[in-house]
Protein backbone atom coordinates (compact mmCIF):
# COMPACT_ATOMS: atom_id res chain seq x y z
CA UNK A 1 0.00 0.00 0.00
CA UNK A 2 2.78 2.77 0.71
CA UNK A 3 4.29 1.73 -2.16
CA UNK A 4 1.05 2.28 -4.28
CA UNK A 5 0.95 5.78 -2.64
CA UNK A 6 4.33 6.59 -3.35
CA UNK A 7 3.78 6.10 -6.58
CA UNK A 8 0.63 7.92 -7.21
CA UNK A 9 2.38 11.04 -5.56
CA UNK A 10 5.85 10.64 -8.18
CA UNK A 11 3.15 10.25 -11.13
CA UNK A 12 1.55 13.62 -9.36
CA UNK A 13 5.10 15.40 -8.90
CA UNK A 14 5.84 14.80 -12.71
CA UNK A 15 2.36 15.75 -14.28
CA UNK A 16 1.66 18.52 -16.12
CA UNK A 17 -1.13 20.34 -15.02
CA UNK A 18 -3.26 22.28 -17.92
CA UNK A 19 -5.06 25.65 -17.05
CA UNK A 20 -9.15 25.87 -17.81
CA UNK A 21 -7.49 27.96 -20.84
CA UNK A 22 -5.11 25.64 -22.16
CA UNK A 23 -7.59 22.61 -22.03
CA UNK A 24 -10.10 24.67 -23.90
CA UNK A 25 -7.62 25.90 -26.57
CA UNK A 26 -6.74 22.18 -27.00
CA UNK A 27 -10.47 20.96 -27.18
CA UNK A 28 -11.11 24.28 -29.29
CA UNK A 29 -13.97 24.88 -27.24
CA UNK A 30 -14.44 27.92 -24.82
CA UNK A 31 -12.97 27.79 -21.49
CA UNK A 32 -16.95 27.82 -20.36
CA UNK A 33 -17.16 24.62 -21.78
CA UNK A 34 -14.21 23.20 -19.45
CA UNK A 35 -15.68 24.42 -16.62
CA UNK A 36 -18.98 22.80 -16.89
CA UNK A 37 -17.17 19.63 -17.96
CA UNK A 38 -14.99 20.04 -14.63
CA UNK A 39 -18.48 20.79 -12.76
CA UNK A 40 -20.01 17.63 -13.97
CA UNK A 41 -17.83 15.48 -12.84
CA UNK A 42 -16.85 14.62 -16.48
CA UNK A 43 -12.99 16.26 -16.37
CA UNK A 44 -11.07 15.51 -13.34
CA UNK A 45 -9.63 18.75 -11.60
CA UNK A 46 -7.46 19.78 -8.98
CA UNK A 47 -8.86 22.98 -7.24
CA UNK A 48 -5.95 25.78 -6.54
CA UNK A 49 -6.71 28.60 -4.82
CA UNK A 50 -9.88 30.07 -7.47
CA UNK A 51 -8.55 28.40 -10.78
CA UNK A 52 -9.14 25.02 -11.92
CA UNK A 53 -5.96 22.93 -12.83
CA UNK A 54 -6.56 19.48 -14.98
CA UNK A 55 -3.69 16.92 -15.29
CA UNK A 56 -2.51 15.87 -19.00
CA UNK A 57 -3.07 12.67 -18.76
CA UNK A 58 -6.53 13.24 -17.08
CA UNK A 59 -7.54 15.14 -19.82
CA UNK A 60 -6.03 12.56 -22.73
CA UNK A 61 -8.20 9.28 -20.47
CA UNK A 62 -11.25 11.96 -21.14
CA UNK A 63 -10.66 12.41 -24.86
CA UNK A 64 -9.77 7.96 -24.88
CA UNK A 65 -13.28 7.86 -23.48
CA UNK A 66 -15.29 9.52 -25.87
CA UNK A 67 -13.32 8.42 -28.94
CA UNK A 68 -16.10 7.05 -31.32
CA UNK A 69 -15.32 5.13 -34.73
CA UNK A 70 -16.98 6.35 -37.97
CA UNK A 71 -19.37 3.65 -39.38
Amino acid sequence: MAQRVAAQREDVAHSRFMTAGEVAAVLRVSSMTVYRLINAGQLPAVRIGKSFRVRQDELDRYLEDRHTKAC
